[in-house]
């Protein structure tokens, strides 16, 4: 609420992941114990309270994107989570939600309470692998009835190489938006974990393969009318970055609330160097 006061256009990301470890429960568990409308219930309340303070302005609320690790710190979890080596490139994401797609519809159905009262909840989707698994996961929401509406807006994230790549065909399954999640992305173009101490000093949201990747993806979209958002640390570190992506043409960027004000300054002036560009030419 007190962010929602701020000069902000809405929330770019809203992570699913703090609001279901609330819950305490797996959801798994909540089916098996028939406790699944308390789950949504407790859900929707806390997407109202985003959507209410920020009405009318956007929030996006990115979909869960647990890894088995993350998912395993939650009660009743032994039953449901397997131990992975590598759970960064493991069980998560759009994957889950085929695989899944019951624990999926809590989500959705959590969502659709929470749009009956505001129509400013949208919905993206995180760790997509293919154009395929896209697919599967647009049928599923679009089955729930959410593209019958006109205010509904159905984002992905870009944080895989391969997203970048098939940029297009991604595209065509139908999406409205997509946010460059630039922590992931990075750390996958790079290969190099920013969380691990032996190898951190090698990851760089500035490398010039990262840097390319930012303005395909956008020119891409450009191609296409569809909007780009980045949300990851980059953007509320680095103010070259910020102007670059202006100049380029991303629609928005998503901030830490921290950095609201600086990030507004540093778009306001890329923002004047591009008119007065335009202006001259």
């Amino acid at each position: 609420k007190e962010i929602a006061k701020k000069n902000v256009e809405g929330v770019g990301l809203l992570r699913a992941e703090f609001m279901i470890a609330d819950i305490g429960i797996h959801p798994k568990e909540a089916i098996k114990q028939k406790k699944q409308y308390k789950f949504i219930d407790k859900l929707t309340h806390d997407l109202e309270t985003f959507c209410q303070a920020f009405h009318p302005r956007p929030v996006v609320y990115r979909a869960t994107d647990f890894k088995t690790n993350e998912y395993r710190a939650l009660p009743g979890c032994e039953a449901w989570e397997p131990l992975e080596p590598n759970p960064m490139l493991g069980f998560r994401g759009a994957y889950r939600y085929v695989a899944n797609p019951e624990v999926f519809t809590l989500e959705l159905n959590a969502i659709k309470k929470a749009r009956e009262k505001y129509d400013n909840l949208w919905l993206m989707v995180p760790f997509v692998r293919s154009p395929e698994e896209l697919s599967k996961v647009r049928r599923i929401v679009a089955g729930e009835g959410f593209f019958d509406s006109p205010s509904f807006r159905f984002w992905m994230m870009v944080e895989l190489p391969v997203n970048v790549i098939l940029l297009e065909e991604f595209i065509k399954v139908g999406i409205n938006g997509v946010s460059i999640g630039s922590n992931d992305l990075t750390m996958l173009l790079l290969g190099t974990d920013r969380d691990n101490a032996e190898v951190a000093s090698a990851f760089d949201e500035r490398s010039p393969a990262v840097i390319w990747a930012l303005e395909k993806v956008i020119k891409t979209c450009h191609k296409f009318n569809v909007t780009t958002s980045i949300c990851g640390q980059a953007p509320s570190t680095y103010d070259d970055l910020v102007e670059k992506l202006v100049k380029t043409g991303i629609t928005s960027i998503s901030v830490n609330p921290d950095a609201l004000d600086n990030a507004r300054s540093i778009i306001y002036k890329a923002e004047k160097k591009v008119a007065k560009g335009k202006t001259n030419n």
